[in-house]
């Protein structure tokens, strides 16, 4: 009978291989390793960032606006306006604001030319005087027609014009809320030293923003209500409410009959145009 040999074993490499592969793997898995994470610096800006550019691409939009002086004691005064912008592509917007009623401010209007980089221009015309004036960027702090806005607050809020840093995330009126600070880049000339506002994480709408003056005391806080989405794409509020918590005055803004895509061109845009309006 022929005996049956036996086979040496021989080792298989193949599956060494794999083996060996999974050890690396495993071994690499338990290695701790030291990825930044995003400061709240830069998650504020891309916060920001995110805001500006979901607003971005509407070319041009018209608005009549109510707005309603309140003094501490609660005693109201009505001023009626038509609002009218334009986006100025690389560069912020231009904004002109027209007031019609009541007869002793009819015809004053507001125009202004907000840039991503250096001051704003900004101008008011005066019937009474039939002056135009410019407003200095020293006075931008300065009070827009006897209201509790700001000449900085009517101005785009153009993300270059800030620094941000996240500050937590929270519920606002039920829902989910990014809470930015903001702080503006031209802090001479700004009458605040802060501001601190509440973005929805779902559609990165503005409804509230909080400003501390110069000193860090809280100012003023204002609060937009009735979002509504324009185009498919574009959300504006219906009102805003603006409260000076130092002198008890606040100011509300009531905006109707909003328009996209009217047709507006830099023509309706320039000093001339102040004189003009109707």
């Amino acid at each position: 009978m022929h005996q049956v040999r036996k086979m040496k074993s021989v080792p298989l490499r193949h599956n060494s291989f794999i083996t060996a592969g999974i050890a690396l793997f495993l071994l690499i898995m338990l290695i701790p390793v030291n990825i930044p994470a995003e400061s709240a610096e830069e998650k504020g800006l891309a916060i920001a960032t995110e805001a500006d550019e979901r607003d971005s691409g509407y070319g041009d939009s018209t608005a009549t606006m109510l707005m309603i002086l309140r003094n501490r004691h609660g005693q109201e005064s009505n001023r009626q306006m038509r609002y009218k912008t334009l986006e100025i592509p690389g560069d912020g917007n231009k904004s002109l604001t027209i007031f019609d009623s009541p007869k002793d401010v009819k015809g004053t209007a507001l125009l202004n030319y907000t840039h991503k980089n250096g001051d704003d221009d900004q101008w008011l015309y005066l019937p009474a005087l039939k002056r135009v004036k410019r407003i200095s960027s020293r006075n931008k702090s300065g009070s827009f027609m006897g209201s509790e806005f700001a000449y900085e607050d009517i101005a785009g809020q153009e993300i270059e014009k800030y620094t941000y840093k996240w500050l937590r995330d929270e519920l606002y009126s039920g829902m989910e809320c990014f809470v930015v600070e903001r702080y503006p880049v031209d802090r001479k000339n700004s009458g605040y030293k802060r501001q601190v506002a509440w973005i929805d994480k779902d559609e990165y709408r503005t409804w509230q923003v909080e400003y501390y003056d110069r000193k860090d005391a809280h100012l003023k806080t204002l609060t937009m209500t009735g979002h509504q989405k324009y185009v498919d794409k574009y959300w504006r509020p219906a009102a805003m409410h603006m409260v000076n918590h130092q002198t008890g005055k606040s100011t509300d803004l009531q905006f109707s009959d909003y328009r996209f895509n009217v047709g507006l061109t830099d023509n309706d845009f320039n000093k001339n145009s102040l004189k003009r309006a109707k």
